[in-house]
């Protein structure tokens, strides 16, 4: 047991403990609260106290709870006791006032106290073990994710270093790459200048090897020059002893008229000047080159070609000298005959007079188809024989003189002049490229004749094809035709002769059918085209003949612009006149008169009217009051397309008094275009 004075001092120590300073409720359990100290001197208490909220002392909860209420108890009977007997003061605690005295409790609540205390210190034992159990899970806890952590820092460390050896590997890897490319291309570098080396060094016996082919070929070339040399003079020889037999004699005088022999004589003075300018190029110290040999070789070949001509002519003037003096002899007993037989012409020309042209015009028309016919026999020899360079040389005569007229068009003034030039210098007997080679009038006796008639032909197809297409193609073809027949004339004969054989229409003519003659015949000659599917249909007949009537009313007012010639035009307006005076004296046609009048004034009706002025309405007043009737009466229901635009040209052209050029009339300004 304690003494007195040291129960007095435990209590004291009890109260002034934080617990002691706490305020008990009997109630606080009901209410669910705790009551605090109110006001604590701040230098013997700490601040106050928050609700309890560890988890630690949840079990002793109850307990300190049940002290607290014996601790204020045991105050109420110190209290009680300090009335009686008060102790000493605290006089060193330099805190508040103690408070007085408590008497001793009973041995009864000492035991409790005591009990109190023990039971206390027992919680605290046990919540000391509990903690430290906790804490031992918790560390335990702790160094398990320490573990793993480790572990996966482990793991993190190794996939870095794992990382870190492939970036390695991969630069090394690149590297090494590097490296053997580099290495490679230096190879290859050494290679290419390897390869340079050997092809320089190939270059290099190429170039020695050239050099000696070279000076080989060069000295073949003497040698082979030297070898031309001899030939040309030989040729030369030859030709001039063959020229020496074109010199007239008594018996070709007599045999052969001098346009034949000075035909004979020009063609070979021409072929000896050809060989001697091939010798004046080598008298300058060049060789003949391969095209001088041939030119050479080929006059020579002209030239034996010509004797043959010449000697062949002269056997046939002998035959026909012989003949003419039987045919005469024939002559007087075919007189008495004729002359009945002129009768009964007389008969039947007046009743063809109002479908056929005047004597003079069919005398003429006549003429020209006799003249044709000349020409054809006179190249027949070219055209029938057989030997291939021959054949090969008519060939390319034909190409160049039908494909510069082929080639005219209206694209420039420029182009049409370079054609005319090319087909005028043809007829020259100048040299001309064509199909790259070098053509010439004088490469054969009968070029010239062989290149008219052709070219004649030619013109007259244009006219037949594309002027019928395309009218405004009339002007370019008709002024190149103008001026080649201004410089020849023998070629506008012939294209007058074909273009009368094609379309009779403009002499204009209307041939009449002969007894025995059959009708494909006769209809190719009034200009059809028969073969073996029959005779063309009148659409295809009409268009052709508009083209060639538009083409032969283009050339007669149209002149070549740089020609040198003064005086008129060889076949002028005065011929579209007697045409078409000559058409108005002659029964009309169903589809063609309507047709040919139609096409010929809308083409030269404006040259007409400015040459022939208050004429020209005369005849186009007589035109549309007399003839269109008589046209009017021929023509059929089915057939009035051609009719009805002759009427509207004539009323319109009548009504205005003007007539407009024609479409595709070549101006001042196409001559100075180039393109």
């Amino acid at each position: 047991m304690l003494s007195k004075h040291g129960r007095w001092e435990t209590l004291e120590a009890l109260k002034n403990s934080p617990k002691g300073k706490l305020s008990f409720d009997p109630h606080w359990l009901d209410r669910g609260e705790v009551s605090l100290p109110p006001n604590d001197p701040p230098d013997c208490s700490p601040q106050p106290c928050k609700t309890l909220q560890y988890k630690h002392f949840t079990m002793n909860f109850v307990t300190e709870m049940t002290f607290l209420f014996i601790f204020t108890r045991l105050q109420t009977l110190d209290a009680e006791v300090r009335h009686e007997s008060p102790g000493p003061e605290c006089s060193q605690d330099p805190g508040p006032v103690s408070p007085p005295a408590i008497s001793l409790l009973s041995p009864k609540a000492m035991e409790t106290a005591g009990r109190i205390l023990r039971f206390q210190e027992e919680q605290r034992e046990k919540a000391k073990i509990s903690l430290r159990q906790r804490q031992e899970v918790q560390e335990r806890l702790v160094e398990e994710v320490s573990n793993v952590e480790s572990e996966h820092l482990k793991r993190f460390e190794e996939l870095t270093e794992l990382k870190q050896r492939q970036e390695f590997q991969s630069m090394r890897d690149m590297m090494d790459r590097e490296t053997k490319e580099s290495m490679g291309r230096q190879e290859k570098l050494k290679e290419e200048q390897r390869h340079r080396i050997r092809i320089l060094n190939l270059r290099l016996r190429e170039l020695e090897m050239q050099r000696l082919r070279e000076a080989e070929l060069e000295k073949q070339r003497q040698a082979e020059g030297r070898e031309k040399l001899r030939n040309l003079n030989t040729i030369q020889e030859e030709i001039l002893q063959l020229n020496q037999l074109l010199e007239p004699s008594t018996q070709t005088l007599a045999d052969l008229p001098p346009s034949s022999l000075s035909s004979y004589s020009s063609r070979g003075n021409q072929l000896c000047s050809q060989v001697s300018e091939v010798v004046r190029k080598t008298a300058q110290g060049e060789f003949p080159s391969a095209e001088d040999m041939t030119a050479a070789e080929r006059a020579v070949h002209d030239m034996r070609g010509l004797i043959r001509l010449m000697q062949q002519e002269v056997t046939e003037a002998q035959e026909r000298k012989k003949q003419q003096q039987e045919q005469e002899k024939e002559q007087g007993r075919q007189q008495e005959l004729q002359a009945q037989q002129e009768a009964q012409k007389k008969a039947q020309q007046l009743a063809n007079e109002k479908n056929s042209a005047d004597s003079v015009t069919l005398a003429w028309f006549k003429e020209l188809q006799d003249s044709a016919a000349r020409c054809t026999q006179a190249m027949e020899p070219l055209c029938s024989s057989k030997d291939s360079q021959t054949n090969k040389l008519k060939l390319e005569l034909q190409k160049a003189a039908t494909i510069p007229v082929s080639q005219i068009s209206s694209i420039s003034g420029r182009q049409l002049r370079e054609i005319f030039n090319k087909i005028n210098g043809l007829l020259s007997g100048r040299s001309v490229v064509s199909g790259g080679r070098t053509i010439s009038s004088s490469q054969h006796p009968l070029a010239l004749n062989f290149i008219s008639y052709k070219l004649a032909e030619k013109f007259v197809k244009q006219g037949e094809e594309e002027v019928a297409s395309h009218h405004e193609a009339a002007f370019p073809i008709a002024v190149v035709a103008s001026g080649i027949w201004e410089l020849h004339p023998h070629v506008g004969d012939l294209i007058l002769a074909h273009l009368h054989k094609k379309c009779p229409y403009a002499v204009p003519h209307y041939p009449p059918m002969k007894d025995g003659t059959p009708v494909e015949e006769y209809q190719r000659i009034l200009g059809y085209r028969v073969d073996a599917n029959g005779v063309e249909g009148q659409d295809s007949f009409l268009k052709r003949m508009s083209g060639m009537i538009r083409l032969y009313a283009a050339i007669i007012q149209l002149r070549w612009p740089f020609g040198s010639k003064q005086g008129s035009v060889p076949h002028g307006l005065d011929h579209g006149w007697r045409w078409l005076a000559q058409m108005l004296n002659m029964e009309p046609l169903v589809d063609v008169t309507a047709t040919l009048l139609f096409d010929f004034l809308e083409v030269c009706g404006h040259a007409l009217m400015t040459q022939y002025q208050s004429q020209f309405w005369k005849v186009l007043l007589l035109l549309k009051d007399e003839y269109f009737p008589r046209i009017e009466a021929v023509t059929s229901t089915g057939e009035r397309g051609s009719m009805i635009r002759l009427k509207q040209f004539l009323e319109t052209s009548l009504q205005r008094r003007h007539i407009s050029p024609p479409k595709g009339q070549l101006t001042s300004s196409f001559w100075t275009s180039s393109e």
